[in-house]
């Protein structure tokens, strides 16, 4: 469709979105990224040594990928060629790479923007390397995922990731003061349904210009408020992929956060990952982990706290299931935290790696039959609640490993009475004889 706009001559008159109005004309304009674009970032000593490279760009929506792509074309004075990864196969990228060694051959470079690029399987990035590495083209990639996990380590080794960042307040409302420049009248809203509009569109600024567009529509003579607002534009889910990296990246928030004694970060996590529709099971599990690595037994309750949260979301579902699981977020951010069971399991395990099969003491061996008797099995086990105190203070590492000290609970909540006991038992065992 566009090409056939071009040749009637009507490529500038057929209808096109307000961002791509918008689109800036120099790298100076983009907004957002300068700590990218600017003269000390690497876009802008590139452009300063007038060589260019191929580049990642990796970001969410909306924050300037294929704007800035084009900028570099325009600045190294490049052919600008666009594939999009979802609807081009390995014959388009034949046909493109030929096309630029034509160019090439002709004096002309060539800028290759592939948008979605983590969408090509590992066998059509391969097929970048050598077009790449010979000059025929200068790759830029745009990706809204983690390179690291989407991309070929050999393509990676070929070209700059530069990670662009998600759009904020002030970026918003410099989108906001062009378009309003380019309608020639203020947005009539007020200033809380302003600063309610950036927000709805959550660092993404086509995002944020598609909505002013449908605003354009609204007819009213007075500024709308927050409410009106909501009324009159449609609001999209917050960005969140249950099977990448943002699923990742905010149940690792959720659990720092509790991890880190703040139960309102905590809260806020919680609150995005269901705002996500990401599954509450996958919560609840993260909870009970965390009851258990973290807390401990420095707040035993708080591995039931975690679990009664699972069976309560079983049993009433959403939404009210989601409050038992906000309780047990509160919980677990607030109780005193402990790592010394986690530590100290990894600490046995370790030693029971190092001397390998020893066998028990004596003492403590069952002895069902009277050849293991005489074998010696059980001799001289003291059976502790007769003692005394209630404890012999007898071995019960193997003969052959010294005893150790695994557990080492830390001086927080109920850990600390475990202290005290461990302490009196310590000194009874070495009143002991033996």
């Amino acid at each position: 469709m566009s090409d056939l706009f071009q040749t009637a001559g009507l490529e500038n008159d057929a209808p096109r979105p307000l961002a791509d109005r918008l689109r800036p004309a120099a790298l100076a304009e983009v907004v957002g990224q300068d700590h990218i674009i600017g003269p000390d970032g690497p876009i802008g000593r590139m452009i300063a040594s007038g060589r260019p490279h191929s580049i990642i760009l990796w970001g969410p929506p909306g924050t300037g990928k294929t704007t800035i792509a084009r900028l570099l074309s325009t600045a190294f004075k490049l052919h600008f060629e666009q594939l999009s990864a979802v609807f081009s196969g390995v014959a388009d990228l034949k046909k493109t790479f030929d096309a630029a060694r034509q160019r090439r051959r002709m004096g002309q470079g060539t800028l290759l923007f592939i948008d979605e690029i983590h969408r090509f399987n590992r066998s059509q990035q391969d097929s970048f390397l050598p077009v790449v590495e010979d000059g025929t083209v200068v790759l830029v990639g745009a990706t809204t995922e983690n390179p690291s996990f989407e991309l070929n380590g050999a393509l990676l080794s070929r070209a700059q990731v530069l990670v662009l960042r998600r759009l904020d307040d002030a970026a918003l409302e410099e989108l906001l003061k062009r378009a309003e420049a380019h309608f020639g009248e203020a947005l009539k809203l007020t200033p809380d349904a302003r600063a309610s509009l950036r927000a709805m569109a959550d660092g993404d600024g086509r995002y944020l210009l598609n909505l002013v567009e449908e605003l354009a529509s609204v007819k009213t003579v007075q500024p709308l408020d927050p409410a009106q607002l909501m009324q009159a534009v449609q609001r999209r889910m917050p960005l969140y992929d249950k099977s990448r990296e943002e699923h990742y990246n905010l149940i690792s928030a959720l659990h720092k956060s509790i991890r880190g004694s703040d139960p309102d970060a905590a809260l806020y996590w919680l609150a995005r990952m269901l705002a996500g529709g990401e599954q509450p099971l996958y919560i609840a599990r993260r909870l009970v982990r965390a009851s258990i690595e973290d807390i401990g037994l420095a707040d035993p309750q708080a591995v039931v706290q975690a679990l009664a949260a699972k069976d309560v979301f079983d049993f009433l579902g959403s939404p009210e299931g989601e409050i038992a699981l906000a309780q047990a977020v509160l919980y677990l951010a607030s109780a005193p935290k402990s790592n010394a069971v986690y530590k100290a399991l990894g600490a046995a395990k370790a030693a029971a790696q190092e001397h390998g099969s020893l066998m028990p003491p004596a003492h403590i061996l069952n002895a069902p039959t009277k050849l293991m008797k005489n074998l010696g099995y059980g001799k001289g086990y003291e059976y502790d609640p007769d003692t005394v105190e209630g404890f012999s203070g007898q071995n019960y590492f193997p003969d052959a490993m010294a005893r150790q000290e695994f557990y080492q609970p830390k001086e927080t909540g109920f850990e600390r009475e475990i202290v005290k006991r461990l302490d009196y038992w310590s000194k009874l065992r070495e009143r002991k004889p033996g």
